[in-house]
């Protein structure tokens, strides 16, 4: 198995209300991992996928936060370094949001972006 390192300065993050709704997700099975990576879609070119695995990649990069753990998805590296993965109250909405320094454009209904 091949071991990532990674530099922390240029990882995502979780922030606080974040890592306590993942942590949520993850109470009943905490052998498994949230993962992030990226798709190609939308009009503005990649969309963000949120997904519950049973095993992280062998070359995913895999982050511990309090209550579980992420894995990011090596080849989304690039577009997602430095990414701050948020939970906010929209309205009576609770929405996952990513601040992510990396984006240069957006599509309108924010579904999809593009980095350079």
């Amino acid at each position: 198995m091949t071991v990532n390192v990674f530099n922390p300065v240029a990882s995502v993050t979780l922030t606080a209300s974040a890592q306590k709704y993942f942590s949520k997700k993850l109470a009943k099975q905490p052998e498994k991992l949230i993962r992030v990576s990226t798709k190609v879609s939308g009009c503005t070119g990649f969309a963000y996928v949120l997904d519950i695995i049973d095993t992280a990649e062998q070359t995913d990069i895999v982050i511990p936060f309090d209550g579980g753990r992420l894995a990011v998805a090596a080849e989304s590296m690039p577009m997602l370094s430095g990414t701050e993965i948020d939970l906010v109250q929209e309205g009576v909405n609770e929405v996952i949001t990513y601040n992510n320094p990396n984006v240069v454009d957006e599509c309108g209904c924010g579904q999809s972006f593009s980095v350079n």
